[in-house]
């Protein structure tokens, strides 16, 4: 496969006929060198010239947008986890809120490069469970790739050799949640996490060894992770003058974006914004809502449309904490272990490694 006409091959990477993106969630830069040992494959390609950064916020729902948009937040629209919706005066959550008031085809802004690699006739095929096929966000962000589904690690990878084998050039996308998900419930540092790994691991490496002359694999990450224990949970609300004229709660718990009632002035917002750095400064990054455009939070451009969405004042964990509320309606998200959103290293720092025709370029064969 050439590179598109009209796309940028930021990579240098040389040509193929068949390119698979691996997108393997939650798996940073920082956990899998530590987990080394688990990891005979994957590991040891890891350096500084194999490490990329994530975008703010490290959140599936705008990383994977970007991934598959080529553009920032800023521009496709998805701005966090759960992101206000203006028009209908709600928070949405954008990886399962999608309903009938909200279309993924025109609140996901731009076309993504399957839609791109369609119009020069490059067929694209999003392989991932089958869970997500329908799902809102699916359309949101894999429109125009043919979606095909395996239930297991194993199965995904099958359907990749099995799409590579059917045709003369694709562009695949195989998506691999596990990973994410034991961290989520079990921690980064927990056996099962470890477990997940390695068959990752033992996985990419049987279908890297069948990958053929034309075909080429790079593995990638939506985000990083670390564990945050429920002893580093704070409750926000607790303090008054942090909530006052606070209308909704969106974002994530490593990434809040407050919205203030509409008629707020603009010295109250200032008033909570100094309250919130008395208060937690020590801990996390806290901006408004021009601070964070105007220093490229979401990118170097933010279209009108999408300002709203964001928070008018947005607190980005420094330190190993989370926000929550109180009301009962957040505490479920409180069993979540592994976390991520905000600006560490430990999130913002992802691998990009290379395999089949594409590893040749790095290796100088």
């Amino acid at each position: 496969m050439k590179s598109l006409a009209g796309e940028p091959n930021v990579l240098d990477l040389p040509g193929v006929d068949s390119a698979i993106v691996l997108l393997v969630d939650g798996l940073g830069a920082s956990v899998l060198k530590a987990r080394a040992g688990h990891s005979r494959t994957l590991a040891p390609l890891l350096s500084p010239s194999s490490t990329i950064g994530a975008r703010f916020p490290t959140t599936t729902a705008s990383a994977l947008a970007t991934l598959t948009t080529g553009e920032a937040p800023g521009v496709h629209g998805l701005v966090g986890y759960t992101v206000l919706d203006a028009a209908n005066d709600r928070v949405v959550n954008q990886l399962s809120g999608w309903d009938d008031r909200l279309d993924p085809e025109t609140w996901q802004r731009v076309p993504t490069l399957f839609e791109r690699a369609r119009d020069r006739g490059v067929q694209s095929f999003a392989i991932g469970t089958e869970r997500y096929r329908s799902s809102g966000f699916t359309r949101a962000v894999l429109r125009g790739a043919e979606y095909r589904g395996g239930a297991t690690m194993t199965d995904r990878f099958e359907e990749a050799r099995r799409v590579l084998d059917s045709g003369d050039r694709a562009l695949l996308y195989v998506y691999v949640p596990e990973l994410d998900q034991a961290a989520h419930s079990h921690g980064w540092q927990s056996p099962l996490w470890n477990s997940v790994l390695e068959e990752l691991d033992s996985t990419v490496r049987t279908f890297a060894a069948d990958l053929g002359s034309r075909e080429g694999l790079v593995l990638t990450a939506d985000h990083g992770v670390l564990d945050v224990p429920q002893s580093s949970h704070i409750l926000f609300d607790t303090d008054p003058g942090l909530v006052d004229g606070i209308r909704f709660v969106a974002g994530e718990p490593r990434a809040l974006q407050l919205h203030f009632e509409p008629d707020a002035s603009a010295a109250h917002r200032q008033a909570v914004l100094e309250r919130w750095r008395a208060a937690e400064g020590s801990r996390s990054w806290i901006v408004s809502r021009d601070e964070a455009i105007s220093s490229g939070w979401f990118g170097p451009r933010v279209d009108p449309e999408v300002v709203p969405r964001i928070g008018d004042l947005i607190v980005a964990a420094r330190k190993g904490v989370a926000y929550y509320d109180s009301r009962p309606a957040a505490q479920h998200g409180r069993s979540m272990v592994g976390q991520h959103g905000s600006w560490s290293p430990d999130e913002t720092s992802i691998p990009l490694l290379r395999f089949g025709a594409f590893a040749t370029r790095v290796s100088g064969r």
